[in-house]
């Protein structure tokens, strides 16, 4: 089992910046990354990071987004500039190794003026 505690989220203007961090409680060849979900959506992805650090963004993102991780921290995180209302949503930490997925609580994060 594995335990995933996000932090970060909240409320911006369009236009703004906000983080999320994901802290793991362990992390060994595993892809941690983040998914959204939107009201009367389905969840979808957002930006993963293999252990060794390669990266995958959704095309929605790229060029704004930033998707990090520290190994030594079990810690994934999103830097997410130029948000946009679009980009609204709860935000969920995901972490998969060897065919488990396991997801984090979600957090809210909102975009609008």
């Amino acid at each position: 089992q594995v335990q995933l505690v996000e932090s970060g989220g909240g409320l911006v203007q369009p236009g703004g910046s906000l983080s999320l961090s994901c802290a793991a409680s362990r992390n060994i060849f595993s892809i941690m990354g983040w998914y959204r979900q939107a009201p009367g959506k389905e969840r979808e992805l957002v930006a993963v990071i293999t252990s060794v650090g390669i990266r995958n963004y959704a095309d929605s993102v790229k060029g704004r987004f930033t998707i990090s991780r520290d190994n030594a921290k079990n810690t994934v995180y999103l830097q997410m500039n130029s948000l946009k209302a679009e980009d609204t949503g709860v935000y969920y930490c995901y972490y998969g190794l060897r065919g488990d997925v396991y997801w984090g609580q979600g957090t809210q994060v909102t975009v609008s003026p």
